[in-house]
């Protein structure tokens, strides 16, 4: 059985834990602090970050990675097309929605989120790249209804537990959601995909998670 280690207020956490309940793959949960140093979590993620899975063929991390191996080892239901092409442009929107946008809206979370505050210098340069980031992130976007088309992907899996966040901490930084004033309505999709049984079970166990820390 895999064991999903990390913690359900993560959102990367919360993109694999989604991909197995859409898979039906049991699975059991393991707390594990971000950036811990204990050995027995270094020896299955390197770098302490979280998530990372425990197999019985071994330990895995980063989050791309493990979903790809739930892919391949659990082929049924499909969250990626066969079709070689589809798949990889369900790859390029999972790509882009980590780098190019969660990534960069990071820096602000420590204000957003966490009662510290951001730079002027930072809350300029993460806004420019945003906006940059986000008309570019417009063009490549579905809602058809999913976010690559008209099937539940593994890119689904990573922009609803993202783009809210993205949404989020520019709102709460900038006085304004920059997905949105950029042309992305996202909320719609989010609303959507929050009415699967998976996606709220996952959301139920962050609200939980969260009243405890």
């Amino acid at each position: 059985m895999i064991t999903l280690c990390g913690f359900a207020i993560s959102n990367y956490y919360n993109v694999v834990k989604l991909a197995l309940l859409e898979k039906n793959v049991p699975f059991a949960e393991e707390y594990v602090a971000t950036h811990c140093t204990d050995e027995a979590v270094l020896s299955s993620s390197p770098l302490g970050k979280i998530p990372f899975i425990r197999t019985p063929q071994g330990s895995m991390c980063e989050s791309h990675a493990i979903l790809e191996y739930i892919e391949a080892a659990y082929p049924t239901p499909a969250l990626l097309p066969a079709d070689p092409f589809a798949a990889a442009k369900v790859r390029e929107l999972m790509t882009f929605i980590d780098m190019h946008l969660e990534l960069v809206a990071r820096d602000l979370y420590p204000q957003a989120f966490f009662g510290g505050t951001v730079s002027e210098s930072t809350q300029a340069r993460v806004r420019k790249q945003l906006e940059k980031n986000i008309a570019g992130f417009k063009r490549l976007v579905k809602f058809a209804p999913y976010i690559a088309g008209d099937t539940f992907t593994l890119a689904d899996c990573v922009a609803v537990n993202n783009l809210p966040l993205v949404g989020m901490a520019t709102k709460a930084v900038y006085g304004e959601d920059l997905l949105q004033a950029g042309g992305v309505d996202y909320k719609a999709y989010v609303k959507f995909i929050g009415e699967r049984p998976t996606a709220q079970k996952v959301a139920a166990d962050r609200k939980a998670a969260s009243a405890k820390a």
